[in-house]
Parts: C-alpha cells; sequence; structure tokens
C-alpha cells in the first residue's frame, strides 16, 4: 500500500515506513499473515496522548483545578474524540483488515479508529526518536478540540471515581482486563476496578475504554453515588 497521500495528512515524512504500516494493521489482518498488530503501539500511544494533552492543558488554562484538568483531559481522549480525529484523516482506507472485517464494517468502526490514532501518534514517537513531532501530530487536534471543552455532555465515571479515592489517599485504584470474547469484528471485553485488592465493580464494552468506564459506573453505583 503507498503510504505518501496519509504522510502528507498527519504531516509527518517516516524514515522507516514499517512503523506506521504495523500502526494501520489490525490483529485479524496481523493473525492471517503472521505480522505485528498494532496493538502494541496502543499501548504506547495511549500514554504519549495522554501526556501531550495534560502538558497542553496545563499550559493553557492555568486557572483550572486538578480535578477539571483531568475531566477535560479525559474528555479530549476518549473513544468519541479520537474516532473523529481519525475520521478527519481517513485513517480506515489505510487501514490492513482481514477480508471478513472488512466485509463488516471494520474500516468505520469507533473502536478500532480511536485504537488507531493511537497507534499512528505512537508510531511517529518511536520513527522520530523524540516526543517533538508526536506532539505536533497530536496538537492539530487536540488544540481545535479543546475550544469545545464542558459544551457536550461527557459522562466520565473513571475520572469521578478517581476523585472520590483520591480522598483517602491510603487507597490504590487498578484496572484490570479479565476477559475478552468474540470475533475481530465484535470484540467484547471485560474489565474489573479494584480498590486495593477489593473488586469494586466489574464492565463490559466494545473496547477496553468503555469496559473501564463501565467497570466505574458500576463501582459508583455500589457506592451510592
Amino acid at each position: 500500500m503507498n503510504f505518501e497521500l496519509l504522510e502528507e495528512r498527519i504531516g509527518y515524512k517516516f524514515k522507516n515506513i514499517h512503523w506506521l504500516e504495523t500502526a494501520l494493521t489490525h490483529s485479524s489482518y496481523a493473525n492471517e499473515h503472521g505480522v505485528k498488530s498494532y496493538e502494541r503501539l496502543e499501548f504506547l500511544g495511549d500514554s504519549v496522548l495522554g501526556f501531550v494533552t495534560a502538558e497542553f492543558l496545563y499550559k493553557n488554562f492555568p486557572d483550572l483545578p486538578e480535578g477539571k484538568l483531568t475531566k477535560y483531559r479525559a474528555e479530549l481522549v476518549c473513544e468519541k474524540s479520537l474516532y473523529a480525529f481519525s475520521k478527519e484523516l481517513e485513517l480506515g482506507d489505510f487501514m490492513l483488515l482481514s477480508h471478513g472485517e472488512m466485509r463488516t464494517g471494520g474500516k468505520n468502526r469507533p473502536s478500532i479508529l480511536a485504537d488507531m490514532f493511537e497507534s499512528v501518534a505512537a508510531a511517529i514517537y518511536k520513527d522520530s526518536g523524540n516526543l517533538k513531532e508526536a506532539e505536533k501530530f497530536i496538537l492539530r487536534f487536540i488544540e481545535p478540540a479543546s475550544k469545545n471543552l464542558g459544551k457536550r455532555s461527557f459522562k466520565d465515571y473513571k475520572t469521578t471515581l478517581q476523585e472520590i479515592i483520591q480522598q483517602n489517599p491510603e487507597e490504590k485504584i487498578s484496572y484490570e482486563l479479565i476477559g475478552q470474547s468474540g470475533p475481530d469484528h465484535n470484540k467484547h471485553f471485560v474489565v474489573q476496578v479494584k480498590i486495593n485488592n477489593n473488586i469494586v465493580g466489574k464492565g463490559g464494552g466494545k473496547s477496553k475504554k468503555e469496559a473501564e468506564q463501565q467497570a466505574a459506573r458500576v463501582a459508583l453505583e455500589l457506592m451510592g453515588y
């Protein structure tokens, strides 16, 4: 596949195009062809995106308290936002998917497109060897999106739970993926949330992020919130 058009849209020229190709390789294609999928890059990209977004908010919203900054970061990097960013780049046209995944509409699935935005950010980071290029790419989307912060309905159960737990510094919260099922085009993830070592909620969803949000929602309900 010729990735030159996508490189133009991204605004970055890869020294090793392998990074970009991997970032666009879905597990369904990877399993069929014996190559690596985007999943490890998506894991790294999640952290890169979170850091760049946090630093942007810290610099540009100097009067906001920590709780508000956390909510705004969650809103900017939620699945809905990342899906919109990917659609703007038309990443779906460049995905490497199995024939079965293509037939079932994988290239337009929000959870996959959101993950691939993160994997592309990580690919830029790895190829360039520094955070600057990845930051330039991410801020092209985060900066304009920040102008609409707080204007849409966004229920961030994870942040709400985190704020409650932070009132007791000795308590630690963690999320654990405990199961996934279904074909590649219709995955279902199950996540449990723990406070210290006690399970306080379990939730499922079509992506890990959605499952974490649902687990946090259940925990809040059980705690009476």
